[in-house]
Parts: C-alpha cells; sequence; structure tokens
C-alpha cells in the first residue's frame, strides 16, 4: 500500500507527565496507540509494554485473515499478562494498566484489535465513522439507552474503563476488520484528543489537504486549546494506493509538538 503517515504525542495543559505510547511500522502497515493509567509513573511503564509486546509479537504479520485475528488477540493477552504479573511482584505497579487500540492495513484490508477507550476512525468519502466501541462505563449506559452519546461526553465518569490491558490475568480485546479503498484516513488516537474534540471537529481536521503530519499537529493544538486534560496522541494514515509492492511514505513526526 501506498501510505502517508503523520504521528505525534502531546503531555497536554494539564498532567505532569505523559503516559500513551505509540509505535508505527508504515511499511508493515501496522499502527499502534496505548493510554497507560496508575501512579508512579506505572501508567507510562504499562503503556510501553502493551506496544513493545503486541509490536514484537504482529512484526511478521503478512495477510490479514482468520489467523491473523487469533496472532492479534493472543498478542494483546500476552501483554495482558505481563503487565499484570508485574503488578504483583512490583508493589508500587500496583493498578497499572493500559488502553491499547491496534490497526493493521496489509493487502486491501484492515485488521483493528482494541481494549479500552483508545479509537480508531475512518474518513471515507467526506463521512467519518468510529470503528471501535469503548471499553466504558458512558458507553454502557449509552448501549442501555440511559445516556445519550453528547450526555456521556461531558458524564463526569466519562474517563472510567471498564476493560484494560493489566488489570486481571486475562483479558479480551475487541477485533474489527474491514475493506481499505483509496482515499481512506484512517485516526488512531488516545482518548485525549477524543475526549476533547467532539467527532464533527475531528472530521473537518481530518477533511484538510495538508499534510499527514500537520493534520496530527492540528489535531493537538485543538485539543490543547480546549484545555488539554490528558495526554494527546494520535497517529493519521491516508491511503494513496494499494499497490502492494510501492513503498510507503512517512513524514517526519514531531513527538512532542509545542503546546
Amino acid at each position: 500500500m501506498q501510505l502517508e503517515v503523520g504521528q505525534a504525542t502531546n503531555t497536554g495543559m494539564i498532567r505532569p507527565g505523559n503516559e500513551d505510547s505509540f509505535f508505527t511500522d508504515p511499511v508493515a502497515g501496522f499502527f499502534i496507540v496505548a493510554d497507560g493509567m496508575g501512579g508512579h509513573a506505572a501508567g507510562e511503564i504499562a503503556s510501553e509494554m502493551a506496544v513493545r509486546i503486541v509490536a514484537d509479537e504482529l512484526r511478521l504479520v503478512k495477510d490479514i485473515d482468520d489467523d491473523v485475528v487469533h496472532h492479534v488477540t493472543t498478542a494483546m493477552k500476552r501483554a495482558n499478562l505481563a503487565i499484570y504479573e508485574r503488578t504483583l511482584t512490583e508493589v508500587d505497579k500496583q493498578g497499572m494498566g493500559t488502553t491499547a487500540s491496534l490497526l493493521i492495513l496489509r493487502d486491501g484490508k484492515y485488521l483493528i484489535g482494541q481494549v479500552g477507550d483508545s479509537r480508531v476512525y475512518l474518513l471515507r468519502e467526506g463521512v467519518l465513522t468510529q470503528l471501535t466501541k469503548d471499553h466504558s462505563y458512558v458507553q454502557e449506559q449509552v448501549d442501555a439507552g440511559f445516556l445519550t452519546p453528547e450526555q456521556a461526553r461531558y458524564h463526569p465518569y466519562s474517563n472510567v474503563i471498564t476493560r484494560c490491558v493489566g488489570a486481571g490475568p486475562d483479558v479480551e480485546p475487541d477485533t474489527y476488520t474491514g475493506i481499505v479503498k483509496p482515499g481512506d484516513i484512517y485516526l488512531v488516537a488516545s482518548d485525549g484528543l477524543t475526549g476533547m474534540v467532539d467527532d464533527r471537529r475531528l472530521q473537518a481536521l481530518l477533511q484538510s489537504r495538508a499534510p499527514s503530519q500537520k493534520v496530527v499537529g492540528a489535531l493537538i493544538s485543538e485539543a490543547n486549546g480546549r484545555g488539554g486534560l490528558d495526554n494527546i496522541t494520535a497517529i493519521v494514515v491516508r491511503v494513496h494506493g494499494l499497490d502492494g509492492d510501492n513503498v510507503p511514505t512517512q513524514e517526519t513526526a514531531a513527538v512532542e509538538p509545542p503546546k
């Protein structure tokens, strides 16, 4: 595939440190964002572990098929167990965990693996679609009909997640698959972005004709301009073509753009 990638992470305006982690491999069509939680920098450790373990497990994925869905589930379960076992042996790591959302683009298909509330979006022909579903208290309330999506956004428990990597000895990730089309734009982001910037504004920013890296900078600036209450991580992937023999291009990433 011919992919154009922008990527960055930012501490935000309030938090003293950054507990988000991310990894991209445009040649392999592999992208992951993790948003850690836990005191004493434990969240940063959990997210870094999840990203590293999942990336190592899936680095050699060749095709998106039933076996790969199994490999994604297994990789996320292994990351979960490694983090959980560390919470049992290190007192200062107790209670740490992380979200993890990964996107694989190969052979005209996408595969998503997700635990928590970091999201994957698709902008196709001007329409923005959230491809993942949050594992969160407010999402459960929306599903039950007790809250509207707008009420959920501003609910005091909007940051309470119901599933994460590392909270217990096992976890069940959700997986999603679909077809990739030329012109698609994918966004993988932590809730430091999606919790601050609503979908209509995300769509407007993603529709920009600016290079992907500048779009990422605009997304982070928007979140910070609205308060920057959490760490912000975003990966934007534009699909320029589906030719498997063409080498993807990636722009230089500003890992910590200015606030």
